[in-house]
């Protein structure tokens, strides 16, 4: 009898050696004579414990991670094949409470199948939505995913179903269905995991998207940092389109949905819709000014839908279940679900997938663990770079849009970054500041020039100068970055900046000798 083993092709757990320990079982496997079939599926995203290994067993699927490539002798010794106890076991995968606890709707088959199996995908659920689509009017599925009230999850929180309104009604001979997986904020993975680990899930949101909007073709712009997310669409895509899932006349439908990978430009700008768009088109990525907005006139003039992987990869499981089983999970106007990435000094990172409305301290204490160095947590950034430090007070806040908002924070892509007692939240707020003024674009002069004074003048209030008219002159430059910047990279910009001099201020006014002696 032949064994199926588990084995991740997912970037997180190549970095940590998934390929040699694949390499060491199979030699193994045929140095005892054992038929072993070997499957390349994506991450759990229990980043602890990859490379995370498991065996297909008539009882189901056993966990044994992390596993190093001197362990696979001890694990074949100890009858790891049969699903049998090991130091290295966590029993079976299903029964693990960080993953029994999560309600995965949009990673429900992320590390689950085999990620370019359209069989696999099909037994587990996949093209359900895409099917029921198929029969459906473009406005009855546009008015079931705002019926869902999904909200874009790449961080602006607009309405997925009235963006595909927009451009349903828009008049062209072309429209076009733009996917933004330029995933560049710091502490995110969720869009690398999916295409690495269930890419169809996106092809299939994409492809509901054109139908919905009448748009047949389609782009995923993916950043130049992911070659494997690009290489593993760019093999999913074409196996759609083997398959007769991409292509004219999708199964059988009467309508016609194609696809494109492309590589960015490493550029954190072309994360921003219009830059993304400027990028597309081959020119330099810089803002575009609004109006018009993409859904009017987007990528080559078209109306054009451009939403972030995570939104369009909701919306299969919407079509297939319903509108309002997708409304009964969340909090308020944030419905659904959110896939959160723990990131930074965590004990346990990696992706949570819960309903909208769980708090940063139930994700960051009883999924996260606390920080790795079991020192006490005292700040959490949600939101990526430009997203709020909160403070141990505001860590009961839930995590919804508004919610988020009324704390002066953002939810963003769900990035949550946990610094434990050691962190300087002046340097964070420079580094702010810093990245800022590195990747922008320079079409506009307050994010251009206004991240630059920025450094230089939190570098004054660090070393001690005149500290109170240089907080006066930082508070004006983050009130014009926010009110006058061209899009949200300067506009942002000081979400983190202030929040570290609202909730820190101790850091602000360290003495520049304690600073300099403390580094």
């Amino acid at each position: 009898m032949t064994t199926r083993i588990y084995i991740p092709g997912d970037s997180a757990a190549l970095s940590v050696g998934a390929n040699r320990v694949a390499d060491a079982i199979a030699a193994e496997a045929r140095r005892r004579s054992v038929a072993v079939e070997i499957v390349r599926n994506g991450s759990r995203g229990m980043m602890w414990l990859e490379p995370l290994v498991e065996i297909e067993t008539m009882h189901g699927r056993y966990a044994y991670g992390p596993v190093k490539p001197t362990n696979v002798a001890a694990l074949f010794d100890a009858g790891f094949l049969s699903g049998d106890p090991h130091p290295l076991g966590h029993g079976k995968i299903e029964d693990i409470a960080w993953l029994k606890r999560q309600q995965r709707l949009t990673f429900a088959r992320c590390g689950v199948s085999d990620p370019l199996s359209i069989a696999d995908y099909c037994a587990h659920g996949g093209f359900m939505g895409l099917e029921k689509a198929a029969g459906m009017a473009p406005a009855a599925i546009v008015e079931e995913v705002t019926a869902s009230g999904l909200r874009g999850r790449g961080g602006a929180g607009f309405p997925t179903g009235l963006k595909w309104r927009t451009v349903l009604g828009a008049k062209a001979d072309q429209k076009y269905i733009v996917c933004n997986a330029d995933e560049g904020d710091s502490g995110t993975f969720a869009d690398r995991m999916l295409m690495e680990g269930d890419p169809f899930t996106l092809i299939e949101g994409m492809a509901i998207a054109g139908f919905a909007v009448e748009a047949t073709k389609g782009f995923v712009y993916i950043r130049s940092e992911y070659p494997h997310a690009f290489a593993m669409m760019e093999r999913a895509i074409a196996e759609a389109r083997k398959t007769g899932l991409l292509g004219a006349n999708i199964a059988g439908s009467g309508r016609s949905f194609d696809l494109e990978a492309r590589l960015g430009a490493g550029a954190y700008i072309c994360g921003e819709e219009t830059s993304l768009l400027e990028s597309l088109e081959g020119k330099r990525g810089q803002v575009r000014a609004k109006p018009p907005l993409p859904a009017i006139k987007g990528l080559f003039g078209k109306p054009t839908v451009i939403n972030n992987v995570l939104s369009f990869a909701a919306c299969p499981w919407i079509i297939a279940h319903g509108a309002k089983a997708y409304a009964n999970y969340g909090l308020g106007r944030s419905r659904g679900t959110q896939p959160f990435q723990l990131a930074g000094n965590i004990k346990h990172g990696g992706l949570v997938e819960l309903a909208l409305g769980i708090t940063i301290r139930e994700l960051v204490e009883d999924f996260g663990g606390g920080t790795f160095t079991g020192k006490p947590i005292r700040a959490v950034q949600v939101g990526g770079p430009l997203g709020a430090y909160f403070p141990q007070k505001l860590l009961d806040t839930p995590l919804g849009y508004e919610e988020m908002l009324a704390v002066k924070g953002m939810l963003g892509h769900g990035g949550i970054v946990v610094f434990d007692d050691t962190v300087d939240l002046a340097r964070q707020a420079r580094f702010a500041m810093e990245f800022c003024a590195i990747e922008s674009c320079g079409k506009c002069t307050p994010c251009r020039i206004g991240s630059t004074r920025g450094m230089e003048t939190l570098d004054k209030i660090m070393a001690g100068k005149d500290r109170t008219k240089n907080r006066e002159l930082l508070d004006d430059l983050c009130q014009l970055m926010t009110d006058g910047s061209l899009c949200a990279l300067g506009g942002l910009t000081p979400i983190p900046v202030v929040s570290a001099l609202t909730h820190f201020p101790e850091d602000f006014e360290r003495p520049a000798g304690v600073r300099m002696a403390a580094e």
